[in-house]
């Protein structure tokens, strides 16, 4: 979701620089997940944990999950991978591991979730129920946390507009990388 439209310069994170008018590193993958097992290709950015470098960030902005859930279970008896993901209370898992290792060097994270289908046919229908249970988890993490902020994005497409995926209808359009970042930098912007 975060490396879409970067290609064209309106990804979510090229919204994010321009709104604030401060740089950002966007080391996102297209296709990279949460639980990812291989060596070179995961080092590569497949892995979204292991696109995080430590430094000195005031603000790391994650997305993940996705993947796993349409491409790892087909959105259908996904229990296990939601686990691994993240865990009920938002404490375990991978997802919870990495904000904790983001945190341990001093960052604020914003944690953003996922889009919804667009009210008309699209190959993530299915994971409309895993989206929920993903963003709940989320949720209860960063309320643990007062240095994590969850940024839900179920709410943000009206019930039947295409205007806000790409034409595979899982991916966001400019229109709506544009209105995350704005969401993102306006958070950013709030907790200055």
């Amino acid at each position: 979701m975060m490396a879409w439209n970067g290609l064209v310069g309106q990804s979510i994170p090229d919204v994010v620089a321009e709104t604030l008018a401060e740089p950002v590193v966007d080391r996102a993958v297209s296709g990279a997940r949460m639980i990812y097992r291989l060596p070179v290709t995961g080092a590569a950015g497949l892995s979204i944990p292991k696109q995080y470098r430590g430094g000195s960030w005031d603000w790391v902005i994650v997305n993940g999950g996705g993947n796993d859930l349409w491409l790892g279970c087909g959105c259908d008896s996904c229990d296990a991978k939601l686990d691994r993901m993240i865990s009920a209370d938002g404490a375990a898992g991978e997802i919870a591991e990495l904000v904790q290792r983001i945190r341990r060097n001093g960052a604020r994270v914003i944690y953003i979730g996922y889009l919804r289908v667009p009210g008309r046919s699209s190959p993530i229908s299915g994971c409309r129920d895993e989206g929920d249970i993903l963003d709940a988890r989320l949720a209860a993490m960063a309320a643990a946390d007062a240095g994590v902020t969850f940024l839900p994005f179920a709410d943000l497409v009206p019930d039947g507009d295409l205007s806000f995926h790409a034409l595979d209808r899982v991916h966001p359009s400019p229109k709506a990388s544009r209105l995350i970042g704005q969401r993102i930098a306006a958070t950013i912007e709030a907790a200055r």
